[in-house]
C-alpha cells in the first residue's frame, strides 16, 4: 500500500506542475512594503549561509542537515512575509527560498522521505517562478525526474529530465551539463543505450566549453568532471555495461580527492558491484571497495539513497555467500542496510 501510494504521488501530480512551472509568467513585480526595510546584502549574507549548508551536506549527508535546512528557510521566509524591499530584492529572495527548498526536497530524497521531498520541490517550483528563475527552476525539475526514476516512474522521469532541458536557455555550461546527465540517467533506467550515450556526450561537451563562468549559478558548484564521470558510471551500471561503468567509475575516485564523503560511497559501492556482475567475479576487489562504503555510511555519512546501493552490492554478492570473505562483509553491512 505504502508503495502503491507513493506512485499515485508521483504521477501527474509531478509532471502537472512541471507543464504549469514551463508556461508561467512570473509576475511583473514582487516588491513589498510592509515592515522594516531590506537590503540586498542582508541577501548576501542570507545566501551564503544556503551555500555553507549545501557543502555541509556532501559530508554529513541528509541526517544531520535538514533541521538546519528548514530553519533557514523559516528564515527567509519571514523575511519574505515581513519585510520591505523592492522588486530586485524580491526577486533574490524568492530565488534564495526556492533553492532551499530544492535542498531540503533533495535531504528528504536522500533519506528516503519522497512524499515530503515532492512537496519541497513542488513549492520551489513555484518560487522559481515567482523569481523570474530558468536555470533554478529546471534544476528543481532534475531532481524530480532523478525521484520518478527511482521509485520506478520511468516515463515520467524522462518527461521531466526533457523538459527541464528544454525549460533552459543554456546561459551556463554547468547548468546544461547538469541537465544532461539527469537525461542521460533516465534514459539509462529505462534501457535506452542511444539517448543515454547522446545524453553523456553532451554533458561532457558542455563541461569542456571555454564559455564564460560567471554566467554559473552557485548551486551548480557540484558539477565538476569527477561526478560527470560518476554519473555516467551510474548509467552504464544501470545499462549493465560493466566495462564501461567501471572505467567511468574509476576514473571519478581517481578525481575525487577525499572518498568520506556521500559521493565517495556511493561510488565504492557502485564500483564493487560491476566487479561482482562481471563475467567473471573479481570478488577481492569488490569486498574492498564495499568494505570502504559500509565504513563512511558506518561512520560519517547518513544517506538512505547510498545505503539502498550498499544493499543491493550485498543482494549481487548472495551466490558467493559460502566464500568466508563474502560471508563477512555481509555481516559487517547487515546493521547498515537493515536501518
Amino acid at each position: 500500500m505504502r508503495r502503491r501510494a507513493l506512485l499515485t504521488l508521483l504521477g501527474s501530480a509531478l509532471t502537472s506542475p512541471a507543464h504549469e512551472w514551463l508556461i508561467a509568467q512570473p509576475p511583473q513585480s514582487v516588491a513589498s512594503a510592509a515592515g522594516r526595510p531590506l537590503s540586498a546584502e542582508v541577501v548576501d549574507h542570507l545566501d551564503a549561509v544556503t551555500a555553507s549548508l549545501r557543502r555541509m551536506d556532501d559530508h554529513l549527508g541528509s541526517g544531520q542537515t535538514l533541521g538546519l535546512v528548514r530553519q533557514h528557510l523559516s528564515t527567509v521566509v519571514g523575511a519574505l512575509r515581513d519585510r520591505r524591499y523592492t522588486d530586485t530584492v524580491g526577486r533574490r529572495l524568492h530565488a534564495t527560498a526556492g533553492e532551499l527548498l530544492r535542498l531540503a526536497g533533495w535531504l528528504s530524497f536522500d533519506g528516503g522521505h519522497h512524499s515530503q521531498a515532492q512537496r519541497f520541490w513542488i513549492a520551489g517550483l513555484y518560487q522559481a517562478q515567482t523569481a523570474g528563475d530558468r536555470g533554478l527552476g529546471a534544476n528543481l525539475l532534475g531532481f524530480m525526474s532523478c525521484q520518478a526514476k527511482d521509485l520506478g516512474q520511468l516515463r515520467q522521469s524522462v518527461t521531466l529530465a526533457e523538459t527541464a532541458r528544454a525549460s533552459y536557455p543554456a546561459t551556463s555550461p554547468k547548468v546544461a551539463a547538469i541537465l544532461d546527465l539527469r537525461a542521460a540517467e533516465a534514459y539509462a533506467n529505462s534501457g535506452s543505450t542511444t539517448d543515454t550515450r547522446r545524453a553523456l556526450d553532451s554533458a561532457f561537451g558542455r563541461l569542456t566549453d571555454s564559455g564564460p563562468q560567471h554566467g554559473d549559478p552557485d548551486w551548480a558548484y557540484w558539477i565538476n568532471e569527477a561526478q560527470a564521470q560518476a554519473q555516467a558510471g551510474y548509467c552504464y551500471v544501470k545499462l549493465e555495461d560493466w566495462p564501461r561503468a567501471r572505467e567511468h567509475l574509476r576514473a571519478a575516485l581517481r578525481l575525487q580527492g577525499d572518498e568520506c564523503t556521500r559521493e565517495g560511497a556511493l561510488r565504492n559501492a557502485l564500483l564493487a558491484t560491476t566487479y561482482v556482475r562481471q563475467q567473471s567475479a573479481d570478488l577481492d576487489r569488490a569486498l574492498a571497495l564495499g568494505d570502504q562504503a559500509v565504513e563512511t555510511l558506518t561512520g560519517q555519512v547518513t544517506s538512505a539513497r547510498c545505503v539502498k546501493h550498499v544493499r543491493n552490492l550485498v543482494g549481487n554478492l548472495t551466490p558467493y555467500r559460502r566464500t568466508p570473505a563474502v560471508r563477512q562483509f555481509c555481516q559487517d553491512a547487515k546493521d547498515l542496510i537493515s536501518t
